[in-house]
């Protein structure tokens, strides 16, 4: 097993791994633009005295070859990221990944299953503004985050920006200029910053109890369709089609769809019997999905369709593809989406 490596300048400090994915904090501006330089976050981070103050941990940064757009990160990413984590886990008190926030949500969701049994701080981080600029929020979110990752807690996938610490897989984008960029919808945020920083120690989750298992993650075959007024059946029909396994399905307010569209109703029906697993999940920001209150939720139901509860959209995907990942039957999937596995549910 490694050793704990030693602090930059020989101190003893707590030691926190910096995975530099690219994104807008550590990005350049050029003649065409803000884009990402190889080597030039290293040399910002070098030029903040703040982050030798002895209340701040020591920090390795690794920066990621490609530095990416966070619109291109997917599964691949995901996997190297949650590998590079197992690879150092022993050797870091804590982990901060630098990512664009455009995807955040996402690889905050997937990471939130890909890593089992863990025990220690990961913090997802970026920024509305480069680093480099005068108004960055890079700053404030970088150091917060870096504090955090080396405090012990929480030992669950988190993000943080402007403040606000939530769990990864309850968050979702919801500015695109604001520096407040996520909520999290329909649970409380584990921690605010402000003068004091002020952690729920209810809400976290308990570190994990076994060692830490990176488990794969498999988009292939899930599909995310969102409903909206006249989709027409024949399309839908043809989306489900081979290789679909999987499908989250954001429909109306509780979790409706057209009933009256028999055709529609078909569709999802005969996906289902032939092993689909379509999730229903509300378009809508906050609640739940509730298949009973309503005629055309519980048509839904009896079409095979299962309830998403209160996830999002991007931890529905993520729990799908995990569980598909497994190797589960459709029959497990369905049960075990109704499961609280993560943190990414609330209990019924």
């Amino acid at each position: 097993m490694s050793s704990k490596p030693t602090g930059r300048n020989g101190s003893s400090r707590k030691i926190v791994y910096v995975a530099y994915t690219g994104g807008t904090i550590g990005m350049r501006r050029g003649d065409s633009g803000y884009s990402p330089a190889p080597g030039y976050l290293a040399e910002r981070l070098a030029a903040m005295p703040e982050l030798n103050h002895l209340d701040l941990p020591d920090y390795v940064l690794h920066e990621y070859a490609p530095l990416l757009d966070s619109s291109n990160v997917g599964p691949p990413e995901w996997e190297a990221i949650a590998g590079d984590i197992a690879t150092n886990y022993q050797r870091f008190d804590g982990f901060v990944v630098l990512h664009g926030t455009d995807t955040m949500a996402y690889s905050a969701s997937a990471l939130s299953f890909m890593l089992e049994g863990l025990a220690k701080p990961v913090l997802l981080t970026g920024s509305q503004i480069p680093l480099a600029e005068v108004r960055s929020d890079a700053r404030e979110n970088l150091i917060t985050s870096m504090m955090l990752a080396a405090s012990g807690e929480p030992n669950e996938v988190c993000l943080y920006l402007n403040g606000a610490l939530l769990r990864g897989n309850r968050a979702t984008k919801v500015s695109v200029g604001g520096f407040d960029a996520f909520e999290s919808p329909n649970f409380p945020l584990l921690g605010s910053v402000g003068v004091e920083v002020s952690i729920r120690r209810d809400l976290l989750r308990p570190p994990g109890a076994r060692q830490l298992q990176v488990r794969t993650l498999s988009t292939d075959g899930i599909v995310a369709l969102r409903l909206f007024p006249g989709i027409s059946a024949s399309l839908v029909e043809r989306l489900l089609e081979d290789p679909v396994r999987g499908v989250v399905l954001e429909t109306f307010g509780a979790g409706n769809a057209p009933a009256r569209d028999g055709a529609l109703l078909d569709a999802l029906s005969r996906a289902s019997e032939r092993g689909v697993v379509v999730v229903n999940c509300t378009q809508c920001l906050r609640g739940k999905v509730d298949m009973s209150g309503y005629a055309t939720g519980r048509a839904l139901a009896e079409a095979g369709v299962v309830g998403g509860a209160d996830m999002t959209v991007e931890a529905a995907l993520a729990k799908l593809s995990y569980l598909l990942t497994l190797g589960m039957t459709p029959a497990q999937v369905r049960r075990s989406m109704a499961v609280n596995l993560r943190g990414e549910i609330s209990e019924a």
